[in-house]
């Protein structure tokens, strides 16, 4: 899958003027933050709109309104930039598991179903599709340092969903865990090739479909009171 699947409208920004790769104004509305900080969260942003490899580290740096000495002051090259958006990416996605318990106490199901609302809803409002995803078709080349950040995140937020499945009590939840995580996967990438209204906009029922095959049947009294002579 190429960049300009990824994003079909980002324009070329290898010649382009630095007022043509201003981050868009409610995507990095920032306080006055220090340097590293604003380079960071103004690369993220760009990195999302343009895609990594049709940006470069002055057009950040101008972006970020500072310099490409101090850019590389902080960051010893673009790799070094790019897995650190990765990481800070990662840290964001990581707190949602905390508002899920937050908001579901104790209740690992309604957590569950409530995760795969949340999903429908990002999948619905963003445009880019998941950083990480998108980085890992960019960045081929065998070795690539942010290959390790990437994987390290998928196999989490994994560990994460399958933990969640098994505490909800189903059958099966490493596949159920799997089977969730490759529609949330294949979502993302038809929305961008498709639009929202190709198989996408089934997601959400796809996936409580998916729940709702590996719920362990409910047992009746009478067959508990069976079991328990």
């Amino acid at each position: 899958m190429s960049r300009s699947l990824v994003n079909k409208n980002s324009k070329s920004v290898s010649s382009a003027k630095p007022a043509d790769v201003r981050p868009e104004k409610d995507a990095c509305a920032q306080v006055r933050q220090a340097p590293r900080d604003r380079i960071v969260s103004t690369a993220c942003v760009l990195f999302r709109q343009h895609g990594i490899r049709g940006i470069g580290v002055d057009a950040i740096a101008e972006a970020a309104e500072t310099n490409k000495m101090t850019l590389y002051r902080h960051f010893g090259s673009k790799d070094d930039l790019i897995c650190e958006t990765l990481r800070f990416t990662s840290e964001k996605a990581a707190a949602f598991w905390d508002q899920l318990e937050a908001a579901h106490p104790n209740d690992p199901m309604a957590q569950l179903h409530s995760w795969v609302k949340a999903r429908a809803q990002c999948l619905a409002d963003d445009k880019y599709g998941c950083d990480l995803a998108n980085a890992a078709v960019e960045l081929k080349e065998q070795g690539h340092p942010a290959h390790v950040v990437i994987e390290n995140f998928k196999l989490a937020q994994r560990r994460r969903l399958e933990t969640l499945c098994r505490d909800a009590g189903v059958s099966e939840p490493e596949l159920l865990s799997d089977t969730l995580s490759m529609l949330m996967e294949g979502a993302q990438v038809s929305k961008l090739a498709t639009g929202s209204e190709g198989p996408s906009m089934r997601f959400m029922r796809a996936c409580e479909a998916a729940i709702g095959s590996f719920r362990q049947p409910v047992k009746s009294a009478a067959e508990t009171v069976g079991s328990d002579a």
